[in-house]
């Protein structure tokens, strides 16, 4: 009898399983298709005397409805398999369960963009050179004669050229920046206006106020009638946009072998201003850099004509300048990699 049949395939519906979406498709055809199961007893439906069609027809109505409320059932529980299975092969388990902290740039590196970003906005452009040098480039053409007494201010990290065996070598680490320098100095022509950031390397024993390496940040401007007063003036312009527009500037007679006439610049103390403290040691001055109109000897050496071209230059540590923008005493703190120092540059 067809409601035999009826009730036949509803404890079949109820048990219906699937692994996966085709399974499901495949019910779905084998029960609810033009050529399925429940649409061959509707087929028969029409054979069924009058007075039991309101029973059958509720029975067949209940097993269709049925069916796709368990087919459907089916798709729904399979999808969010899926889904919680994509989500699992998207974890990496071996993850700490602690947040993940933020790092942030080095204080050594925020002062540096700034002292190129103040320069790039009156010309300069950056230029880098190897840390690797020779001695033709770091000292020869910088006015360093081979005995020169110069050479004895920069105590320099040789290279020996054969491991073990000590003999006289040109290639050392560089002590300044100002190879760089020469090197832009003999591939380029005036009008030259650069900035030479990098590391450098001199044999001195590290404490809170030395280390064997540190980093520079040295200019050059060469061109036609240059003076001593352009240099005052973008060392001013620099002072100004640094540390304030308070800050003042005091040159001193100093020596350079490459620079001639070659002084110091002084900032007023910006702790105290100037009036005097521990910091400035009551002097209300703090040395930054040194600085000098570039000697007529070294443009000749670059291959640059000094009757025609003048220039200046000047050179300072970044390490310096940081102490005195955030107050840092102890230089070694910059290369320990302590996590505590450096978070409190996090905003910065």
């Amino acid at each position: 009898m067809l409601k035999d049949k009826i009730n036949g395939l509803l404890s079949q519906v109820n048990e219906l399983k699937a692994a996966n979406a085709e399974e499901v498709e495949a019910l779905r055809i084998k029960y609810l298709s033009k050529k399925g199961e429940i649409t061959a007893l509707f087929n028969e439906f029409r054979e069924v005397p009058n007075d039991q069609k309101r029973e059958i027809g509720q029975l067949l109505n209940q097993l269709r409805q049925q069916t796709e409320s368990r087919i459907n059932e089916l798709r729904e529980k399979l999808e969010i398999s899926n889904q919680q299975s994509a989500i699992s092969t998207q974890l990496d388990l071996t993850r700490t369960p602690d947040p993940i902290a933020l790092g942030t740039r080095h204080p050594l590196s925020l002062v540096r963009e700034e002292i190129e970003d103040i320069f790039s906005r009156i010309g300069f452009t950056i230029a880098q050179g190897p840390e690797v040098e020779d001695d033709k480039h770091v000292y020869g053409m910088l006015n360093f004669a081979p005995e020169h007494p110069a050479r004895d201010m920069q105590d320099t990290f040789f290279i020996e050229k054969e491991p073990g065996v000590q003999k006289p070598t040109d290639v050392l680490l560089r002590s300044h920046t100002s190879s760089v320098q020469t090197r832009v100095m003999t591939s380029q022509k005036p009008p030259i206006r650069v900035l030479c950031p990098g590391r450098v390397y001199r044999n001195e024993a590290i404490s809170a106020r030395a280390h064997c390496f540190f980093h520079q940040v040295e200019g050059l401007y060469i061109d036609k009638n240059v003076s001593f007063a352009d240099l005052r003036e973008a060392l001013l312009y620099f002072s100004k946009e640094m540390f304030g527009p308070e800050t003042k500037i005091r040159l001193r007679p100093s020596y350079f072998p490459f620079t001639e006439p070659s002084a110091e610049m002084d900032i007023s103390c910006n702790i105290c201003g100037g009036v005097g403290c521990s910091f400035c040691k009551g002097t209300g001055w703090v040395e930054i850099l040194g600085c000098g109109m570039v000697d007529p000897n070294v443009l000749e050496a670059c291959g640059i004509d000094s009757k025609v071209y003048s220039g200046f230059a000047f050179g300072m540590g970044v390490e310096r300048i940081t102490n005195l923008k955030y107050r840092v005493k102890d230089l070694r703190l910059f290369s320990e990699n302590d996590v505590r120092f450096l978070r409190q540059f996090e905003s910065c």
